[in-house]
C-alpha cells in the first residue's frame, strides 16, 4: 500500500507541469540560449515581488506621517527586515531589465509574426505594466528619493496633449504630490498592478503554448522530441536557482535606497525621475517638452504596436537576427549609436542652442520641430546609408533600426542616471 501511494506523487508533480509546459518538447527547444530562460526569470521575479510584497505589508503604514518610520522601524526592528525590503527592490530592478531584454529577444526571432501577434502586444502591455508596478512603489518610502522622483515623472504627463494635465491630477489627486497620493498608488501597487500582472501573464504563457511554444528555425523543426519533465524542467530550476543567488547577493550587498524623510519644501539637485524614465528626462534636456516626454515615446511604442500588422512577404527563420548581413548590420548600428548619441549630447550642451541664435522665432520651433526634424533627417540618412552598405532585406532593415534606436535610448538613459549632476548639468560620475 505504502509503495503505490509513493508512485503516485511523480505523476501528480508531473501533472501539475503540464499545465505549464506540453507533455513532449522539441529537443533542439533546449538549448538555451534560444530564450536564456528570461521569460521564465521574469515569472518568478514576478513571484518574488509578491511574496517580499507580502511581507511588507504586515508592517508598512501607507499614511506620510507613519510611511518613512515603518520602513524604519522593519529595517531596525524586524527580523530580516532589510532583507526582505532589498530583495523587493532588486526584484523590482531586475525584473524590468529582464522583461526588456525578452522583449528583445522575442523581436529578433521574430516571435511577433503570424499567430504570435497577439501575444506580442500583450507581451509590450505587461511590460508597461511592470514600469507602472515600479514606479507606484517608487512613492511608498517616502524619502526625499521617492518623493522628487515621483514629483518629476508625474511632471512628464503634463505633456500629453488634451488629457495631460487631467491625468496628473487624477495620478495626483491634486496638483502636487500629497497624503492621498500615496495612498492612490499604494492600492495600484498592492492590488490593481498585481492582479492586472498576474491574469495577464497567465494568458501570456497559454498563448505561448497554444501557439508551440519558442519559434525554432526551420531546420530543427521535426526534430527528435523529449518529455518535458525532467529535461525542461530541471534546466529552469537551475536557471531560477542562478536567478535568486544573484538577487540575494545584490540583496546581501547592497541596500535599497533610503534618504530622509520627504520634505516638499526642499528639492534635490539634482532632481531626478526613477532610473527607468532617466531617457526620456534626458531627452527633455535637448528637446522641446511635447516632442521629448510625449511625441518620441509615443512613436515608439506605437511602431512596437503595428510591427506585427506590417505587410511582409518574409517570415522570420527563428534564428537571432533575420541574416548575416542583418546580424552585421546590427552590430554595426549598436558601436554608431554608441558613438553618434553622445556626440549630439555633447554638442547640444555645450555649442549655443537654436533658440538662442533665433530668439524672435516660437520656441516650439526652434527647440522642438527644427531640432526633431534635424534628428529625423540623420535617422533616415542612416537607414539610407545600411541599407544600401548591407543590402538589407525589409525584416533586416527593421531589426537594424531597432537596434540603432535602441542603442540610443539607452544610451540617453546612462546618460540621464550616471552623468548629470548639479542643475543638471554633464559630469563624470566620480564628480557628482
Amino acid at each position: 500500500m505504502q509503495s503505490s501511494v509513493n508512485n503516485t506523487k511523480p505523476k501528480r508533480f508531473s501533472g501539475i507541469l503540464l499545465h505549464l509546459h506540453p507533455q513532449l518538447i522539441n529537443e533542439r527547444a533546449l538549448i538555451f540560449n534560444r530564450t536564456f530562460g528570461l521569460g521564465g526569470m521574469a515569472a518568478l521575479l514576478i513571484v518574488l515581488q509578491f511574496i517580499t510584497g507580502i511581507m511588507l505589508r504586515l508592517y508598512y503604514e501607507p499614511f506620510p506621517q507613519k510611511a518613512y518610520d515603518s520602513i524604519i522601524f522593519l529595517q531596525s526592528n524586524v527580523l530580516f527586515g532589510q532583507l526582505i525590503r532589498n530583495i523587493h527592490h532588486w526584484s523590482g530592478v531586475f525584473l524590468i531589465i529582464i522583461a526588456f531584454l525578452h522583449l528583445l529577444r522575442v523581436f529578433f526571432t521574430g516571435g511577433y509574426q503570424s499567430s504570435r501577434k497577439v501575444n506580442w502586444i500583450i507581451g509590450l502591455v505587461l511590460l508597461l505594466l511592470i514600469i507602472g508596478s515600479n514606479f507606484t512603489g517608487y512613492l511608498l518610502p517616502w524619502d526625499q528619493l521617492a518623493y522628487w522622483a515621483v514629483t518629476v515623472g508625474t511632471s512628464l504627463f503634463e505633456y500629453i496633449p488634451f488629457i495631460g494635465t487631467t491625468l496628473k491630477q487624477l495620478m495626483l489627486a491634486g496638483d502636487e504630490v500629497n497624503a492621498q497620493t500615496l495612498l492612490i498608488f499604494y492600492n495600484f501597487h498592492t492590488a490593481v498592478f498585481p492582479i492586472l500582472l498576474l491574469l495577464l501573464m497567465a494568458y501570456h504563457f497559454w498563448r505561448v503554448r497554444k501557439a508551440g511554444g519558442i519559434i525554432l528555425p526551420n531546420k530543427d523543426e521535426g526534430k527528435k522530441t523529449v518529455p518535458t519533465f525532467p529535461n525542461l524542467v530541471y534546466k529552469e530550476f537551475v536557471v531560477a536557482l542562478a536567478l535568486i543567488a544573484v538577487i540575494l547577493t545584490f540583496s546581501l550587498f547592497f541596500s535599497a535606497p533610503l534618504l530622509t524623510k520627504a520634505n516638499p519644501d526642499f528639492s534635490l539637485n539634482p532632481t531626478k525621475a526613477p532610473w527607468y524614465f532617466a531617457g526620456i528626462q534626458e531627452l527633455l534636456m535637448h528637446f522641446h517638452p511635447f516632442i521629448a516626454a510625449f511625441f518620441i515615446p509615443a512613436l515608439i511604442v506605437i511602431s512596437l504596436l503595428v510591427l506585427p500588422f506590417l505587410k511582409n512577404n518574409e517570415v522570420h527563420n527563428g534564428v537571432w537576427f533575420f541574416s548575416e548581413e542583418a546580424k552585421a548590420a546590427a552590430k554595426f548600428s549598436a558601436y554608431s549609436a554608441l558613438t553618434i548619441t553622445p556626440v549630439l549630447i555633447v554638442m547640444n550642451e555645450y555649442l549655443p542652442k537654436l533658440d538662442t541664435l533665433l530668439p524672435s522665432i516660437n520656441s516650439f520651433l526652434t527647440n522642438g520641430l527644427m531640432p526633431l526634424i534635424i534628428l529625423l533627417l540623420i535617422i533616415w540618412l542612416y537607414y539610407k546609408f545600411v541599407s544600401k552598405k548591407y543590402e538589407l532585406s525589409q525584416i533586416g532593415k527593421v531589426q537594424t533600426m531597432f537596434v540603432f534606436i535602441t542603442t540610443a535610448f539607452i544610451v540617453l538613459t546612462i546618460i540621464g542616471i550616471f552623468f548629470r549632476g548639479v542643475d543638471m548639468k554633464l559630469a563624470f560620475p566620480w564628480n557628482l
